[in-house]
């Protein structure tokens, strides 16, 4: 049962619309330090969120249009049994990401856009049968670029000025850590598992460009604090041939701060900012089939906080539903899930008010044990 079954609560855990809080994308699969043996694993998600809003009456009233952008995630997990106590793996994939894009109304414009890639090591130890511990090392980079169309700024994370503005940085790379453990009792499928990633800084050298007038050009520094994140996964059978599992993952995404020097200057504010933490919560059941087949379905919630929402961000909390199934034949494992999403209405700075926003993601991962 464990073997089967866990494989498609893996895909459901990583495949995650992370469209409301922050800007998570999704991280590393650290149930493939669990796998039997050595174990290779491709995945692959798409997910195509819709996020509008209606201006008010003052900004010419109207629709936004969709503003934010489809987007592809892919990673690759390779682990390998050192001994019967130690195992490595390796993990690269694309944790965090935004792609904003305003193309109706007042806004026209509006444009942002953040990309990443992270390199992970991370080692494992069998202290007992039943416990063990593991952790290692991340590398990650990231570039990020954005466009102000000349708006008349209001509130929130924006200003009072009316001015063209871009700015663009360069590729950052910087290191963080990961520590973990974890308790198992094979004989009924239990494992719970504590992660913890530690945060970070970005430096970015940043080039933005201003108006006449204003300050034309500016080189500098843009720091942006990247947030720790605490992780707890569980999973357990219940009954034979069925499995429940899930996660709760906490993040501190209020330390999150897009404000570059220049813009600072004229504007005397951040471009956008995230005003709380964010944790989200997935419960998900699955069940054999056969040997060959199993299904699973996972409910995923992120609590909305209020308050003003970012342009560039603008959704509050998260309710979503997924299902899927795996395909074991001999030591390969396919596994496809869809998850649909229903992303908290949001109401920014100037009265913009965004409602009905979802997203809807299909992924699939094939896992080789060799």
């Amino acid at each position: 049962m464990n073997k089967i079954l866990t494989a498609g609560a893996a895909l459901m855990l990583t495949t995650s619309m992370a469209s409301a809080g922050g800007i998570d994308r999704g991280g590393n699969d650290y149930s493939v330090l669990f796998e039997h043996g050595n174990f290779a694993q491709l995945s692959f998600s798409s997910v195509s969120p819709t996020v509008s809003g209606d201006y008010i009456a003052l900004l010419g009233g109207g629709s936004t249009g969709d503003m934010a952008n489809d987007y592809v995630t892919a990673g690759i997990a390779l682990k390998y049994q050192l001994n019967d106590q130690i195992a490595i793996a390796f993990f690269l994939n694309q944790p965090y990401g935004a792609d904003a894009e305003y193309s109706s109304g007042f806004y026209t414009g509006l444009q942002a856009k953040w990309t990443s890639t992270a390199t992970s090591l991370v080692a494992k130890y069998n202290a007992t049968p039943a416990v063990s511990v593991y952790g290692g090392v991340r590398y990650v980079q990231s570039s990020a670029t954005i466009n102000i169309p000349p708006l008349l700024m209001s509130s929130g994370a924006t200003t009072n000025a009316s001015y063209n503005y871009s700015a663009s940085t360069n590729t950052d790379s910087q290191m963080s850590y990961i520590l973990g453990a974890a308790y198992e009792k094979p004989e009924i499928a239990l494992r719970v598992a504590l992660t913890y990633e530690s945060g970070f800084t970005h430096s970015f050298q940043s080039s933005e460009t201003f108006p006449a007038g204003a300050l034309s050009n500016f080189a500098g520094t843009t720091t942006i604090q990247m947030p720790s994140a605490l992780t707890l996964d569980f999973q357990t059978g219940v009954a034979a041939n069925t499995l429940v599992f899930g996660s709760i993952r906490y993040s501190d995404w209020s330390v999150w701060d897009v404000t570059p020097p220049g813009y600072y200057g004229v504007a005397s504010d951040s471009i956008t900012s995230i005003d709380n933490p964010v944790t989200t919560y997935k419960i998900g059941i699955g069940r054999k089939i056969n040997d060959e087949f199993s299904v699973f379905a996972r409910l995923g919630y992120e609590k909305a906080n209020g308050g003003v929402a970012s342009r560039l961000a603008p959704t509050d909390g998260m309710k979503s539903i997924g299902v899927g199934g795996s395909y074991t034949v001999g030591n390969v494992k396919i596994t496809g899930g869809l998850e649909y999403a229903m992303l908290g209405d949001a109401v920014d700075g100037s009265g913009t008010s965004f409602t009905g926003s979802n997203a809807l993601g299909v992924g699939i991962n094939v896992g080789v044990n060799f």
